[in-house]
């Protein structure tokens, strides 16, 4: 049981320097333990956390004692747990999230316990940031007519947040059309320190997005989770996980003329990549701090899944300091940040000796040898300098196909694919762009970047450039404090003038949300089979994500963006090369419409002001029309419509018992599909638009809803009937089963049938018959998703046999019940000899008191074949959650009174 918090000796009392308290706090220093100096700032903030929520029963003295040792500790995978100050939904993931806490009610009321206890226990912030499909651009009132579009889509959907919001204590819901959930986060919802009834903490949160790692940049400790995780912390359950290594990253110098911070995310995120650190912190130091705005932290920080790390971390300093004035946070609040924190040891200030902390590896970037570049054409890691641009795109179009390869016949390189556009005649080469968007939170809060766009416009539109017509170009601003910049600057027209119109604040492009290419400009694609470009300012460029028929995906910074549309293709050399014929008939090459850093500077210390972010967000409280016009019942339990298409009730506690289930193993199992390396969340999860000929419209037609109106993935996420037919629907997937086949399709290996995913599963859930996934390494990378667990649990799949997993998709497998299992070091199903065509037995001590995590088990086949794996349940609590048949059941029982 609970008992009295061990460390209540240390709490103190912070005084303001004018008199009177700023509230009590946990005092490190008061510790006088000389490893806390030492420690890095990143692991402070878990140190703190453990100390004010020791009670020795969910958090033990032992478990501090573990972090303090860090140094010593966190080589070893130690476990501990960890309670963030507050949880973060996003739109997508905040659906299922609240159909989960609605769905949990309903479970307690059946199984007699008191409903009104599922409660988020945390602060949970839910910001609809909806995704917004990009169907109108290029048009003043893009912004308006996709609001308009998106509530009529999605009513049923944002009425239901919006009861969530009253039924629910602790949620605050974020209206739509307020910004993207990241740079809100930043801009708004970021407390840097909270103060909760007289005790000062720092902020800390895990949000259902993988890019809540953006908010590290202001020195908030935040990484994504899958819904599942996130639902257990916001109902009071600590996270469980295993202290992390930290690589030290140190920044040096300052980026040269003309390099943004783009270019230097691109080459952090290879660099990291190349070190390795999935599973890590980075936490980045060096006098080179000094030199970058908090816009830039951000940026870097955003892309830390990009990366693979749990969170790249910026500690507070003066810059931090600086930002919070800049948006509009009040100087008491900013005071009593920087007292806590400089009375914690957790702040920096470089006019002071600093103390040199320890790494677990350490990193170095001198910032001056940063280049300008760009992503691609399938991975956010393979950076292409931009002076080699032309030359990789050619190797592209010769390389077997691949992450870096099309295999174009050399013949067929230079073919020109005419086509008639509204009349014009027009034509299409590879390489050619036809999506330019200004897209995704990884740019869209630099205010630099942006206004660095906007002036690349406005010298292309004085020089008399034009993006062609038929290239798809869109501006989707992370806030409207970007727009505000944006009309202050007077730069706004020049993007419009060239197509660049804002057409929403929310995910697009990088989703997948980029919507339909001209019918002709399709055509002359699919027909001619060009290899077709976009170029996006974002952050994801995996395959089949950003469009179907855009099989080169460029991640570029906003101004290159706009450069590579004016250009009209990727494949030119911009030092050599002409962008294109100027008005006066003179060629116009990228130097002429490149600002230089001094004029991006000044046109941002005039236009980004205070009171921009002020009124951004006062409006907020206030809603927005539509959204105050929703109508919504006030009881307490959700009154579920069995013939929604859009919030159906899932059947993940159907005949549960206050009796956990206890473990199991698998047996005689099918593989239902076999993969090679870097599966991606993107691969197993819905996302993006619903296919015409997939499970998922199937459903959407029989159920009576017309194609136009099938929306989108992300949009349906609270139907698990739809998010199940839409799992490894992905039409670039490589299942080996089907030997060479791309597409969402498998092997009924009883039959030989080849069937829709979903089709195959049906067959074998129907027939009693379990099944499990063969994989290479880096399973489950990219975003957290958790409906890449909730669906092949749905689809019937009992484990996944990997290489390796990425840390948040492991995780969720098992809060799903779903076991994970790792090959031994030199080992995979190519070199054990597997075809995916045998029936696997997995053999599983049959009493949780008998696994221990990381624990070898056995697994055979019907053909005779045995052989070794790591069982992944890596900490205690996950072999609970295991125990329980799932984390949300653990948590109910739990909450009724079970023991464990």
């Amino acid at each position: 049981m609970a008992s009295a918090n061990p460390f209540d000796s240390i709490l103190k009392t912070l005084e303001k320097p004018d008199g009177g308290e700023f509230g009590k706090y946990y005092s490190l220093p008061a510790l006088n333990d000389p490893r806390i100096d030492k420690l890095p700032y990143s692991i402070k903030i878990l140190l703190e956390s453990a100390i004010r929520n020791c009670d020795e029963f969910q958090v033990k003295s032992t478990d501090v004692e573990k972090i303090i040792d860090w140094e010593n500790t966190s080589p070893k995978q130690v476990e501990i747990p960890f309670k963030p100050a507050r949880v973060l939904l996003q739109d997508f993931t905040g659906v299922p999230a609240v159909v989960d806490l609605a769905c949990m009610r309903d479970a307690m009321n059946k199984l007699g316990g008191d409903s009104n206890k599922i409660n988020p226990l945390v602060p949970v912030d839910l910001v609809i940031d909806h995704s917004v499909q990009v169907d109108v651009a290029r048009s003043e009132n893009a912004v308006q007519a996709n609001m308009e579009l998106e509530f009529q889509r999605n009513n049923e959907r944002f009425a239901f947040l919006k009861w969530g919001s009253s039924a629910f204590d602790n949620m605050l819901v974020v209206p739509p059309g307020s910004g993207i959930v990241h740079q809100v986060n930043l801009e708004y919802l970021g407390r840097v320190v909270f103060n909760t009834n007289g005790v000062l903490y720092p902020d800390s949160v895990v949000g259902t997005d993988s890019h809540t790692t953006m908010i590290d940049g202001l020195g908030v400790a935040g990484w994504g989770v899958g819904g599942i995780e996130a639902e257990a912390a916001m109902l009071g359950q600590p996270m469980s996980m295993v202290l992390p290594g930290v690589v030290g990253f140190k920044l040096l110098g300052k980026l040269r003329d003309g390099v943004t911070a783009t270019d230097l995310v691109l080459t952090v995120t290879q660099m990291l990549r190349k070190h390795g650190v999935v599973g890590k912190f980075v936490e980045f130091y060096g006098e080179g701090m000094r030199e970058l705005s908090l816009a830039d932290r951000a940026t870097i920080a955003n892309m830390s899944p990009e990366y693979g790390a749990t969170m790249g971390f910026f500690p507070v300093d003066h810059v931090t300091l600086q930002y919070l004035q800049l948006t509009g946070r009040s100087d008491e609040t900013i005071a009593r940040i920087e007292s806590y924190l400089r009375a914690n040891k957790m702040f920096v200030d470089y006019n002071e000796p600093q103390i040199e902390k320890v790494y677990s590896s350490y990193l170095e970037l001198k910032l001056e040898e940063v280049e300008p570049c760009i992503s691609g054409p399938k991975r956010p890691h393979d950076r292409v300098p931009l002076k080699e641009m032309k030359a990789d795109w050619h190797a592209c179009l010769d390389n077997k196909v691949g992450f870096k390869g099309f295999a174009i016949p050399k013949e067929s390189q230079n073919k020109v694919a005419k086509f008639s556009f509204h009349g014009t005649p027009a034509e299409l080469r590879h390489g050619d762009v036809v999506i330019a968007a200004i897209t995704s939170c990884t740019n869209t809060s630099n205010p630099s970047v942006m206004l660095g766009a906007a002036l690349v416009a406005k010298k292309a539109c004085e020089l008399g450039l034009e993006v062609k017509p038929w290239i798809k170009t869109s501006l989707a601003p992370g806030s409207g404090v970007v727009t505000k910049y944006l009309q202050k600057s007077g730069l706004q027209k020049y993007l419009n003038q060239l197509g660049f119109n804002i057409v929403g604040y929310g995910c697009t492009t990088c989703i997948g949300n980029s919507g339909d290419i001209d019918e002709s400009v399709a055509s002359a694609i699919s027909e001619n089979d060009m290899v077709a470009a976009a170029v996006l300012s974002g952050n994801r460029n995996f395959e089949g994500r950003v469009h179907p028929l855009t099989r080169a995906n460029y991640l570029a910074s906003p101004p290159l963006v706009v450069a590579y549309a004016l250009a009209g293709t990727v494949d030119i050399d911009f030092e050599t090369e002409s962008i294109g014929t100027g008005k006066d008939g003179k060629q116009i090459f990228f130097r002429d419409i490149w600002p230089s850093s001094e004029e991006v500077a000044n046109v941002v210390q005039s236009s980004v002001l205070p009171d921009m972010f002020k009124a951004t967000y006062e409006a907020i409280t206030k809603g927005n029309p539509m959204w105050n016009e929703l109508s919504v019942p006030s009881s307490s339990l959700y009154a579920w419509n069995p013939t929604s298409t859009y919030i159906h009730e899932p059947p993940y506690f159907k005949d549960m018992t206050m009796s956990p289930p206890g473990p199991h193993g698998v047996k005689d199992a099918y593989c239902l599909l076999n993969f090679g390396d870097s599966i991606t969340t993107d691969h197993i999860s819905p996302a993006g638009s619903i296919h015409k000929d997939s499970p998922a419209a199937k459903f959407l037609l029989e159920h009576g809803v017309d194609r136009r109106d099938f929306n989108s993935y992300g949009s349906r996420r609270g139907n698990d009937e739809i998010m199940a037919r839409g799992t490894f629907a992905n039409i670039r997937i490589v299942n080996k089963l089907l030997k060479g086949e791309v597409g969402p399709k498998t092997i009924h290996i009883p039959t030989g049938e080849k069937l829709s995913v979903y089709d195959v599963a049906m067959r074998y859930k129907t027939a009693g018959q379990d099944t499990i996934i063969l994989a290479g390494a880096e399973y489950g990378s990219g975003s957290s998703r958790d409906w890449a667990a909730k669906g092949p649990m749905l689809l019937g799949v009992k484990a996944v046999i990997a290489k390796s997993f990425e840390r948040i998709h492991r995780s969720n497998l098992v809060g799903m019940g779903i076991i994970p299992l790792c090959f031994k070091s030199g080992e995979d199903a190519d070199t054990l000899g597997l075809t995916g065509h045998e029936r696997y037995t997995i053999d599983l001590p049959s009493s949780v008191s008998e696994i221990r995590p990381g624990q070898d088990v056995t697994v055979t086949t019907d053909g005779g074949k045995s052989f070794t794996c790591t069982v992944r349940f890596d900490t205690e609590v996950e072999l609970a959650y295991f125990n329980h048949g799932g984390i949300l059941q653990y948590v109910i029982r739990n909450l009724i009174g079970s023991k464990q």
